[in-house]
């Protein structure tokens, strides 16, 4: 009995803190998710002082995310082992690819004129974009809770900091895209939940697959610098009044600068 006791009660611990470790990260990534109901707080504004804004918000998360690419996944993606062949080899893997999902996409879809039952590709490029980013910040968060529970909490913390400026121009971009108010909402949230699938795959599979993490983060990053450069930054293009184009731009710096102010808070 004692030595069943010796094998037991340790055994035991380790389930206690294997499940603990699951309810906090599954918990933390549907907190992560549900910041991408941000965009309620926009359907008490009237469609035609929405549609106002629009060009200011995409502006906002073009700079959003070349901020989050430059300043949060490269500076991730390098911390290790610093900026190699590898990494620049992603990066353009990543734009690759969504070169290509976009090429599919237009394709298939661009013979139709954009309408609210039939979305503009950008706002479908946002939404992949957007799945795989959430889909890395739960890898990111499942991986750090395998580690322990107080650096979870941190990284669930710096991810949570990270998402609400983005999700608020994802918002943006989506009814840009031709997507209503609600249903703007309701496929930003599923595209959420991605980050509850990537920290369910990173507790399964941390003791299994190494560097995981580091071939996905620069992947998201050539994504959002595609996205930003091809789709969003070409929209701003469109509209040439001079004070319009000068907010649009004050816009785009200040979604970098909220990343670079969320960088120096995180890593201070």
């Amino acid at each position: 009995m004692k030595y069943l006791l010796t094998f037991a009660i340790p055994t035991i611990l380790l389930i206690i803190m294997d499940l603990q470790i699951w309810m906090y990260a599954i918990g933390s990534a549907v907190l992560v998710s549900v910041l991408s109901l941000i965009g309620i707080f926009f359907l008490s504004i009237s469609e035609k002082k929405l549609k106002s804004i629009l060009i200011y918000l995409v502006s906002f998360s073009a700079g959003a995310l070349l901020g989050d690419a430059f300043l949060h996944l490269l500076p991730e993606a390098t911390e290790e082992s610093g900026f190699t062949l590898a990494i620049s080899f992603y990066v353009l893997l990543g734009v690759a690819l969504s070169f290509i999902i976009e090429k599919f996409i237009r394709w298939r879809h661009c013979h139709v004129p954009t309408s609210h039952n039939h979305p503009h590709p950008v706002a479908i490029m946002n939404l992949v974009g957007d799945f795989v980013h959430n889909l890395i910040d739960g890898l990111i968060i499942g991986a750090s809770y395998a580690a322990s529970i107080p650096v979870g909490i941190a990284t669930t913390m710096a991810v949570a900091f990270h998402e609400i400026p983005q999700e608020i121009g994802d918002f943006g971009v989506l009814i840009h895209g031709g997507l209503t108010k609600q249903r703007a909402i309701m496929l930003n949230f599923a595209t959420a939940l991605a980050a509850v699938l990537g920290t369910v795959i990173a507790l399964v599979l941390t003791s299994y697959v190494s560097g995981l993490v580091n071939i996905l983060v620069p992947l998201a990053a050539g994504g959002f610098i595609y996205i930003a450069g091809t789709d969003l930054i070409p929209e701003m293009h469109k509209e040439t009044d001079t004070k319009s184009s000068g907010i649009q731009f004050g816009m785009l710096a200040l979604g970098v600068a909220v990343m670079y102010l969320l960088k120096l808070m995180l890593e201070g």
